[in-house]
């Protein structure tokens, strides 16, 4: 056996140059649609931008472009050029946003098939650069915006918000603008997406929102009347802005030890018990919002999760510790390149377990606060939900979300769904046991759609009143006379009421 060498040899260096089709590796790293915008506002932001304006605009019933425009400081020819450059290095403040030079070009291409950026500093003239999907895979040409057109979309957004200077980002051939406007596809697919992607910057930027000097606002504008739909400006949804604690004694900073970077702070927050306000209800499950919450430079880039520290559970549904991460971190924390996730070495919850507050509580103490926090509240409220086995396929998000806030889950079972497909005439639904399926008939599918189109999560009021009535028979090992009967019941009365929407049933 030869002996091991620990450095490898080489006998010298040759460039390989990325194919073409990189791009398509780049744009598919699944940036959600607000995640993306979220992206280019933390540019708006290092640029030193007041007002952000995310414009959506159509043409009568057609959405055609969405813009990202800033009064930010914008940029000369050579700082564009690198701003358009795939992995284009420049220093980052320590306190910037930014962080792999690949967010503008990743995030808008994941969802447009064309990104312009027009922009002009004080002393500069109005420049752009056009990068276009189909022309960058094939030799990654990234296009000249004509000057007079650059001046052009400046103007157009002069005063509201750009005075002196600042960038316009413009986004083409969006993919999931609906194909077709009629029956209101337009402004249904506006009214969700404003109110996510809202909710979404509320809550990530939700620190620089609460500063008297930054705004975004979300508006909508017809290109050819110039009628503007809708304008609002976003609000900050903090995670822990509360008016009252859960628990006295709350917030307490606990401190976990990590070695050559330091003592790290652990705010440690506890919810009042069923509160309904958006910043504690507004964002995932109940499991999903409890834990922790990573700020990098006061951008919020993790919201809740407990990082391998522990499993979620519904008992400790009120607790959230905020986490601002140390500036020079090593490999301890890993932000994704979305900044919507952090990855934590194996010492973070070594360190967390052994954390400590002030007065030597430890971190085990805090949830255990929490975890009595929720008790008592249920406690006092007089009753105790039982455990029910959770809705899964065929739920819209939005309701599985409300039934995960208002219900405790049976642990380890397999989810209800509720399928279509198509059954005799006298039967409004069937029920698989075993498999915990709930399947509704078809034929009776486009009645109850009214002429809309259907999906995997249509008609969620339905299958809520269909889910409270029917959970029970998947939980219970036996059918007795009193559940075969009152199956029975429902059975004729929807097929009744089926048959009389489709006009079958004379009044």
């Amino acid at each position: 056996m030869t002996d091991w060498q620990f450095d490898v040899p080489t006998s010298g260096s040759k460039r390989l140059r990325p194919d073409a089709r990189y791009m398509d590796a780049l744009t598919s790293q699944g940036y959600g649609f607000e995640v993306a915008i979220a992206d280019l506002v933390d540019n708006s932001i290092d640029a030193g931008a007041q007002d952000v304006v995310v414009h959506f605009l159509r043409d009568g019933d057609h959405l055609v472009s969405l813009l990202v425009v800033d009064d930010g400081a914008g940029m000369d020819e050579s700082a564009l050029d690198v701003a358009m450059t795939v992995g284009g290095r420049r220093d980052y403040a320590a306190d910037a946003l930014g962080m792999f030079g690949t967010g503008l070009k990743s995030a808008s291409l994941s969802h447009a098939t064309a990104l312009t950026v027009v922009t002009k500093t004080k002393r500069s003239r109005p420049i752009g650069r056009r990068w276009r999907m189909e022309q960058a895979r094939t030799d990654f040409l990234c296009d000249i915006v004509e000057p007079d057109y650059a001046q052009t979309l400046l103007d157009r957004y002069a005063d509201r918000p750009i005075t002196w200077q600042g960038t316009v980002v413009r986004w083409d051939g969006v993919k999931d603008f609906p194909k077709h406007g009629d029956l209101g596809q337009t402004d249904r697919y506006l009214h969700r997406v404003i109110d996510k992607l809202g909710l979404h910057l509320g809550l990530y930027l939700h620190r620089f929102l609460a500063r008297p000097d930054f705004n975004i606002t979300i508006a909508v504008e017809d290109v050819r009347s110039g009628v503007v739909y809708m304008e609002y400006g976003v609000e900050p949804l903090d995670p822990f802005g509360y008016p009252m604690p859960g628990r006295p004694g709350y917030p307490r900073e606990f401190r976990a030890n990590l070695g050559d970077v330091g003592e790290l702070p652990l705010a440690a927050h506890i919810w009042p018990a069923k509160s309904s306000m958006p910043e504690y209800r507004a964002h995932g499950s109940v499991l999903e919002r409890q834990g922790f919450y990573f700020y990098r430079n006061d951008r919020l880039v993790q919201a809740g999760g407990w990082n391998g520290f522990r499993q979620p559970e519904q008992h400790f549904s009120l607790a959230r510790v905020a986490i601002d991460l140390p500036v020079h971190s090593g490999d301890l924390f890993r932000l994704t390149v979305k900044k919507a996730g952090v990855e934590t070495a194996p010492i973070f919850a070594v360190a967390v377990e052994e954390s400590a507050d002030g007065d030597g509580r430890a971190f085990v103490d805090y949830l255990g606060d929490a975890e009595g926090a929720y008790r008592e509240a249920r406690k006092r409220a007089g009753v105790e939900r039982k455990p029910v086995i959770p809705p899964g396929m065929g739920f819209e998000p939005a309701l599985r979300k409300a039934m995960d806030a208002e219900l405790p889950f049976v642990e380890g079972e397999e989810p209800v769904s509720i399928r279509w497909r198509f059954i005799d005439a006298d039967t409004f639904f069937e029920l698989d046991r075993e498999d915990h399926v709930i399947y509704l008939n078809q034929q009776y599918r486009p009645t109850l759609l009214g002429g809309r189109p259907g999906g995997l999560n249509d008609l969620p009021l339905l299958k809520a009143l269909l889910y409270l009535l029917l959970h029970k028979v998947f939980e219970s090992e036996m059918q007795g006379p009193r559940e075969r009967d009152n199956l029975a019941l429902w059975q004729s009365i929807l097929v009744a009421a089926a048959k009389s929407e489709m006009g079958l049933i004379e009044s």
